[in-house]
């Protein structure tokens, strides 16, 4: 009993370590790592319609270029969020952050090279897609891990105020990443500048991960129970005689369940997540090419990166606004929010098509943001609380692969029907919408009954 000792006394400070709340500077450094990490995925959209145009190329093609980063996106995703239960949560994230300063700066220096003649059209969209990969093999490491650090550590009653902090990273991070871009073209630079501002900010938030951000690694990573301690610890009044039993030996009993995607408990979650996600990944995709052609300034590309960062600000301030503002103020649930931000959307998508200017743009623009910012905070969390503590760390990669899922297929696809004819696209994303909003309606389930003890 003696030599177990030890093994019980880490297990129990470990266990009291998950216990204690997440401070306001530490969960301000994970909001950081999600905003970069998604910031990565959506920033260029300011820039690289102009690019396209630049680089005399298709605009489907420039949507293609990303898919090959986000379907690696949604296959690796799952692989870091089960080694993250393993290996422990911070590790993941700076592993994401790494693969996204790499894919940003490589993307940078092929674009560069691209628009100043030293590279032909078809190499230079080639190349970034291949370094875009590293964005999405090793990028999608972080967000799972983020969020099952958080997850495990807030009580039930919290979670989804805190997953809706949380998530509003990632939601800020695909709206004002390319509201900031056109704001980093550099004379020195040109339009591939954001590339390498957004590779720096990221390397100073991974410095700030490496220094300040406890070691969470496993103590005894061979001993899987001991590994799932923190999550046990939280519904068993006597965590050190569950982990001595543990010890004891139990080889044949995983210590985290297997969650599935066919699992009953996420199906109406994920058919949400999958569904509401395209509609926004198209709606992203199409909104820079629409504002060049609504306010013709395909002639002069370069002049619209102005235009489009200022609609999708608007956007940004409007999906604060949702996350930040109506989801605690409202004390929405998931299923709320879901609706609710599926009924704003499709509002917004339809002011969006009809507008002639730029305010009116932007005023469709906010309105769908604040639908979309309601919507994802609502699938995460509803997500997140569909299952227990212990699969926490699965569900983030269910979730981040979701997410991912979007942007394989659903950005070109958005983009190519805006081609053939604009109220094409525009009615393919509202109908999206639509079936989010009759599915949850059926099937997903109660507010009162996801937040109920368990």
């Amino acid at each position: 009993m003696s030599e177990r000792d030890p093994d019980l006394h880490a297990a129990a400070a470990e266990a009291d370590a998950v216990r204690k709340p997440i401070s306001r500077e530490r969960m301000a450094l994970l909001f950081m790592v999600m905003l970069v990490t998604a910031a990565g995925n959506t920033a260029m959209q300011s820039v690289m319609p102009s690019i396209g145009t630049e680089l005399g190329v298709a605009d489907v093609w420039i949507s293609l270029a990303y898919t090959w980063s986000a379907l690696l996106w949604v296959v690796c995703a799952p692989v870091w969020a089960r080694r993250s239960d393993r290996r422990g949560r911070k590790a993941m994230m700076a592993l994401g952050l790494i693969g996204f300063i790499s894919s940003f700066a490589l993307c940078g220096v092929i674009l560069w090279f691209g628009l100043s003649g030293l590279l032909p059209a078809l190499w230079t969209l080639l190349l970034f897609a291949a370094a875009r990969s590293l964005y999405g093999g090793f990028g999608s490491a972080a967000p799972p891990a983020v969020q099952a650090y958080v997850a495990s550590r807030t009580p039930r009653a919290e979670r989804t105020q805190a997953m809706a902090l949380i998530a509003s990273s990632f939601g800020l991070g695909t709206v004002i990443g390319p509201a900031l871009a056109p704001l980093l073209v550099f004379p020195a630079t040109g339009l591939p500048g954001p590339f390498f501002a957004f590779a720096l900010l990221a390397l100073v938030v991974l410095v700030a991960l490496r220094v300040t951000l406890p070691n969470d690694d496993p103590m005894f990573p061979a001993r899987s129970e001991v590994v799932g301690a923190p999550y046990g610890s939280n519904s068993n009044p006597r965590p050190q005689e569950a982990d001595e039993d543990s010890l004891a030996g139990t080889a044949d009993q995983p210590a985290i369940p297997n969650l599935s995607w066919r699992d009953p408990r996420l199906r109406p979650w994920l058919v949400a997540g999958l569904v509401g996600g395209h509609a926004q990944a198209a709606f992203l995709g199409i909104v820079g090419f629409f504002i060049l052609d609504r306010l013709g300034l395909r002639d002069t590309p370069a002049a619209g990166t102005g235009s489009i960062g200022l609609v999708l600000m608007c956007g940004a301030i409007a999906t604060l606004l949702a996350q930040w503002g109506l989801i605690p103020m409202l004390k929405l649930g998931p299923r709320s929010s879901t609706l609710w931000g599926m009924a704003l959307s499709i509002v917004g998508i339809l002011v969006f098509a009809l507008s002639a200017n730029l305010h009116s743009i932007s005023l469709g623009m906010a309105i769908a943001s604040l639908g979309f910012g309601l919507y994802r905070p609502g699938f995460t969390a509803g997500a997140s609380l569909a299952v227990t503590r212990a699969e926490q760390g699965q569900i983030g990669g269910i979730v981040a692969s979701v997410n991912g899922a979007a942007y394989v297929i659903a950005a070109p696809l958005g983009v190519w029907l805006y081609g053939h004819h604009a109220w094409i696209g525009f009615f393919a994303i509202c109908a999206m919408c639509a079936v989010v909003f009759v599915v949850g309606w059926k099937s997903l389930a109660n507010d009162e009954v996801l937040e109920a003890p368990r």
